[in-house]
């Protein structure tokens, strides 16, 4: 028996009548063609059940077999549980089509294994306007850039893919004249085609006479009537047509209400999310109705992950967005309303063992942004029963690992970690392995991978 109590491994790592995994590069890689069904007819029951056992202990014995001839560090996504959490997401926005926020997965041949496994995704919220051109090219459509952008020159690209292709190229987000006029500016007032574009509405929650306001500070319209001017001004453009309504709660839909050992502070975070939504939904739906009296819209889209179930049930919404529900990562642990498998996993190796109860693995210092908190640090996920070290952190370098488990651990086991955030990740390593069951089934590249690092 190992130190853990693990079976022996195999000289493959693979189980007895399994597969050798595939070496190499994917077909997934490349762009497969889907058929869009009418919105609210869409089946986003899951193609497949995943049948691996997700408990900490089995999937132990998984990841060790499924990697025993692959040395750390690298980075892997366990299909069966990605596949579990998709199901979920899907059962919660209860058929409204899901948009794919492509920051949170950061990887080209996952999404698109993803929209041709399941029937209920469509299209892509990009983050900035130079990645929803480069999958453009590669062949990927319905793209949404979820941020303005400032980028001339990919302005100037846009307006001559747009000139191509006037219904299909990529939508860029816009909240304020300045927006208007930047685009104005880089590619003319008169162009073969209008760049189309998306309105971004503020849903921040505003309290004490607007003295106070609670969520993302994204954009500065906040009122049906600010909306309906900047509708107008866009109208009024010829180089520009509205097709799109955006609206990121991310105060509800990014921020978990069931922290451990914080009863009150998670009492007044599902209070304040509760009253923020209830007036979202009226102030939304109201925005909503005066834009689309000036012009049609394509889609209004809104969600995150985390509250996915409270936009399945607006009228005025036509698609949610999710991306960090694949992968579950830590920040996603505490939610009252659903519960994600972690997907999303990278592993480091021991390089050390300082004294008793103390093992230091190499790297793993890939903090996630945001405010500095204990948070946005990595979890030493498996072996169970292991901490990160509250003087030392996660290093650039070394890791120190506290608790029992690491007197279990030798130099050169592995150590698997969670990140805080999603595709953050990805920016820190150049290939995914795919895992089911206890085998690698595949091997895809990351942004990173790919040369590719937009931000």
């Amino acid at each position: 028996m190992t130190p853990f109590g693990l079976p022996p491994k195999t000289a493959t790592g693979i189980r007895s009548g399994e597969p050798a995994p595939r070496a190499g590069g994917s077909a997934t890689n490349e762009p497969r063609s889907r058929v869009k069904a009418p919105v609210g007819q869409l089946d986003t029951g899951p193609r497949e059940t995943p049948t691996a056992d997700l408990n900490p202990r089995a999937r132990l014995e998984r990841y060790e077999a499924a990697f025993a001839e692959l040395d750390p560090p690298f980075a892997f996504v366990d299909l069966d549980a990605m596949w579990s959490n998709s199901a979920d997401m899907l059962r919660r926005a209860r058929g409204k089509p899901i948009r794919i926020a492509s920051k949170s997965l950061r990887c080209r041949g996952l999404v698109q294994m993803i929209f041709g496994h399941e029937q209920g995704y469509r299209g892509q919220l990009c983050f900035t306007l130079p990645e929803a051109l480069w999958l453009a090219e590669k062949g990927l459509d319905d793209l949404l850039v979820a941020y303005p952008t400032t980028d001339r020159a990919a302005l100037r690209h846009l307006a001559a893919l747009t000139a191509q292709t006037p219904n299909g190229a990529p939508i860029v987000m816009v909240d304020s004249i300045e927006h208007l006029e930047l685009i104005e500016a880089a590619v003319g007032k008169v162009i073969a085609a209008p760049l189309r574009v998306c309105l971004d509405f503020d849903a921040s929650f505003w309290l004490a006479g607007n003295r106070l306001k609670i969520g993302p500070k994204r954009t500065p319209v906040h009122t049906a009537g600010q909306a309906r001017r900047l509708t107008t001004a866009i109208a009024a453009r010829r180089s520009l047509k509205l097709v799109a309504m955006m609206c990121y709660e991310g105060h509800i839909a990014g921020r978990g209400d069931d922290a451990p050992g914080r009863p009150i502070r998670n009492a007044l975070t599902r209070r304040m999310q509760d009253a923020s939504y209830a007036e979202l939904r009226e102030r939304r739906a109201a925005a909503v109705a005066e834009v689309s009296a000036i012009t049609p819209l394509e889609l209004v889209n809104a969600g995150g992950t985390g509250d996915l179930e409270r936009v399945a049930s607006e009228p005025a919404i036509t698609e949610a967005t999710a991306g960090s529900g694949f992968y579950a990562p830590t920040l996603f642990d505490n939610y009252t309303t659903f519960a994600l498998q972690p997907a999303a996993i990278f592993a480091q190796p021991v390089s050390r063992r300082p004294g008793p109860g103390i093992v230091t693995a190499l790297g793993g210092g890939y903090l996630a942004s945001g405010a500095g908190a204990k948070n946005r640090m990595p979890d030493p996920y498996l072996p169970q029963g292991l901490r990160l070290d509250p003087m030392e952190g996660a290093g650039e370098v070394q890791t120190p690992l506290l608790g029992a488990a690491a007197d279990c651990l030798r130099v050169g086991d592995k150590v698997y970690f969670r990140h805080a955030k999603a595709g953050e990740l990805c920016e820190r390593f150049d290939r995914l392995y795919l895992i089911e069951g206890a085998r690698i089934v595949d091997e895809l590249p990351t942004y990173r991978g790919e040369g590719k690092t937009f931000l």
